[in-house]
């Protein structure tokens, strides 16, 4: 995979050798992660499709904007659809994980027409309405008022090495430690709050693109009944919820994704826009 760096966003990617005649498949990581999390899903995916897998703002090896505004959804949605323009993507697979999704979301409400497919791992539906965020909510904003009195760095992180963490559940503590100390803390507690604040769930419904959504039965994040109730409202959604799985599907479960990741695009047949992508990276 090739390093590069988005300057007129400080956007951080990877891709591999894209080619004409293959599908492209754009990744979304979830919240303080970064695209190195993917890896198990290139080393499966990156003979068959052109991959670009990104680092979002304040994540990974991506710049670090001040201020809480800067890390709205929206803004990250921007990074994405400037940095798919530059290099030229359309009609592209849109693969987004937990807080991804709501990036992922944000993006197929304004630039749907870009979009062939979409796939959801461990969607962030609902994430409002979780006990866990309105309880938590208050002392968030709390705790961000007095963060915002301390100095912010801008220091880009680094690319972690994810296969340190296979297997480890929703709350391991030494996976969450090294992400939040590579994001920042700073940086967490503003995203955290702008997902708390992501009230869109009647926003589902537009989309009209054939969806596949991913759930793990034990999701301790989002209630599989959260799963269930997103594909409800999206007219062509496929729902498969793994047994024994968890909301860290990225690095748990991509032995059972990847095959039904293909088995998606190989039944509801890609469109010919797609199939004769000519990016250019």
């Amino acid at each position: 995979m090739k390093e590069l760096f988005f300057e007129r966003r400080g956007i951080f990617y990877t891709v591999n050798d894209f080619q004409e005649g293959r599908p492209t498949i754009v990744f979304i990581h979830g919240l303080s992660g970064s695209s190195s999390a993917w890896f198990l899903f290139e080393k499966a995916l990156k003979h068959r499709y052109n991959l670009l897998m990104l680092d979002l703002r304040g994540h990974g090896k991506s710049s670090k904007p001040r201020g809480y505004r800067a890390y709205d959804i929206r803004e990250l949605t921007q990074d994405i659809a400037e940095l798919t323009d530059h290099l030229g993507l359309r009609d592209f697979i849109l693969v987004s994980h937990s807080f991804g999704t709501l990036v992922a979301l944000e993006y197929l409400l304004a630039h749907q027409h870009n979009v062939a497919r979409a796939i959801f791992l461990s969607p962030n539906y609902g994430v409002h309405r979780t006990r866990r965020a309105r309880l938590s909510r208050p002392f968030l904003t709390a705790i961000i008022r007095i963060a915002n009195v301390f100095p912010f760095s801008t220091k880009r992180g680094i690319r972690l090495d994810y296969s340190k963490y296979l297997n480890t559940g929703d709350w391991n503590l030494r996976r969450m430690a090294a992400d939040i100390s590579n994001t920042t803390l700073r940086v967490y507690l503003y995203c955290l709050e702008h997902t708390y604040k992501f009230n869109r769930d009647g926003w589902w419904s537009r989309i009209n693109v054939s969806t596949l959504i991913v759930h793990g039965r034990d999701d301790s994040v989002i209630p599989v009944a959260n799963a269930e109730q997103m594909a409800a409202r999206i007219y062509d959604a496929e729902l498969k919820v793994l047994d024994n799985a968890d909301h860290m599907l990225v690095l748990n479960k991509v032995n059972e994704i990847a095959p039904v990741i293909e088995t998606f695009l190989s039944e509801k047949r890609l469109n010919q826009a797609t199939i004769d992508n000519t990016a250019t990276v």
